[in-house]
């Protein structure tokens, strides 16, 4: 029943430049994917599933067979190369920041103010941020004294808190404040230049997505490449400026094949079959960076791919948002919404979680290392369980802790800014 009103919902609703409802489960997904990667590094559970299917009865004249069917799904390169899907949380973040720009362009809807987004991002992003670091830092990383002075507690911490800890090893790679942080600070720094950069764009689409395109791929090509060690440098801001431009360009096209384009049966199901055969070049380019040999070649390799992996990427969320109702509804039913929203959680908590149960050693293991004995069933509990701890966690801390502050700060702003207006009117009415 749920199923079936979930589809017809999808096939009765008509794409909205709000809300583009396939991304929620674009964005669940690449997060899920992210999480197998690190979870993977812990259980070394091989990702393939063997099926026995059997087929059924097969009459052939006086000869009667019975078929049984194995078949084996690999997963393997997507979860050997699951970091890359960084790169398409990144993108989905450029292609939602720039949405309300994209709605003044082609609907002539009023642009955002510069102080709402900031304020709107900051109450997103920090409380989440600051709980994240603090419990980690109180809770575990000064009780079991992984500091060996002052000076790095002092620099671990006042980097994370100014979102700068990506320029420093110590402080990024080999950080006590759970690791996965660096991609909140690749945000919060673009955050920063996202205005100008907007209003660039709204001015000069075409100019501004080639400027912002060039500084990545150079950014690569020329601070990044001649390293020898490219560990700082690969994820640095910049080199993912065509990521996000890549994101903003397609945000102004999904709008405006909203308001322009007339969708009907046929439109729809060739919209449905591009995006299936998208999967196959994306594909590609994960199992070639599945491929990479060594920690370097998977960096330069990564780098390398960036720009057509996440060109692909916008043509797959174009294609599905325009696709039918039963593709929609794949990626925007509800289980995809609630995975959308819990997302940030979910990725701040999953990998530090992950490694504590490794310390913790549970589920419990015969072998001192399970992971490289192979120990069954242990990696498929611990499996479970390290998806299963930050997911309740992440459902707990989105509806009970994130969202309420948000609510919070946003109707006391709302408020204090009614009350200036209010102010200003009465100023007005007293000196006339």
């Amino acid at each position: 029943m749920i199923i079936r009103d979930g589809y017809r919902a999808c096939k009765n609703r008509l794409p909205d430049t709000r809300h583009v409802d396939v991304l929620d489960g674009i964005r669940a997904l690449a997060i899920f994917i992210v999480a197998w990667y690190h979870i993977w590094q812990q259980s070394w559970l091989w990702p393939i599933l063997r099926l026995d299917v059997v087929t059924g009865q097969a009459q052939f004249g006086l000869l009667s067979l019975w078929g049984n069917l194995q078949l084996q799904l690999n997963f393997d390169p997507l979860v050997r190369s699951g970091y890359i899907m960084v790169d398409l949380m990144l993108l989905i973040s450029g292609f939602l920041l720039f949405l309300p720009h994209a709605r003044h362009m082609v609907e002539g809807e009023r642009l955002p103010g510069v102080k709402d987004f900031y304020l709107k991002r900051a109450v997103r992003i920090l409380p989440s941020y600051w709980l994240s670091v603090f419990v980690v830092l109180f809770c575990f990383a000064l009780p079991r004294q992984e500091y060996p002075n002052a000076l790095a507690l002092w620099r671990d911490l006042l980097s994370h808190l100014t979102f700068t800890h990506v320029f420093w090893y110590e402080s990024y790679v080999a950080t006590s404040l759970n690791v996965v942080l660096w991609t909140l600070a690749i945000e919060v720094q673009f955050y920063l230049v996202f205005p100008l950069l907007a209003r660039a764009f709204v001015k000069k689409p075409w100019l501004t997505w080639a400027v912002m395109a060039a500084a990545g791929l150079a950014f690569r090509r020329f601070a990044v490449a001649p390293h020898a060690d490219t560990t700082l440098w690969v994820n640095q801001m910049p080199t993912f400026l065509d990521v996000y431009a890549n994101g903003m360009l397609a945000a102004w096209g999904y709008v405006w094949l909203v308001k322009r384009f007339k969708h009907t049966r046929a439109t729809r199901i060739l919209c449905t079959l591009a995006a299936l055969m998208l999967l196959w070049p994306i594909w590609q380019i994960i199992r070639t960076q599945a491929a990479s040999d060594g920690f370097e070649a998977i960096r330069i390799n990564q780098a390398r791919h960036r720009f057509a992996f996440s060109a692909l990427c916008c043509l797959f969320i174009l294609a599905s948002a325009n696709a039918g109702a039963l593709w929609r509804y794949l990626l925007s039913n509800r289980v995809m919404r609630v995975g959308a929203a819990v997302s940030m959680q979910f990725y701040i908590w999953h990998q530090f979680i992950a490694v504590q149960l490794r310390r913790w050693r549970f589920p419990p293991s015969q072998a001192l290392l399970p992971n490289e004995a192979g120990e069954q069933p242990w990696q498929w509990y611990f499996t479970l369980c390290a998806f299963g701890i930050p997911l309740v966690l992440s459902l707990l801390l989105t509806y009970g802790f994130e969202r309420p502050i948000a609510r919070a700060v946003l109707a006391w702003y709302k408020r204090r800014a009614a009350g200036r207006v209010e102010n200003k009117q009465k100023r007005v009415e007293e000196t006339a």
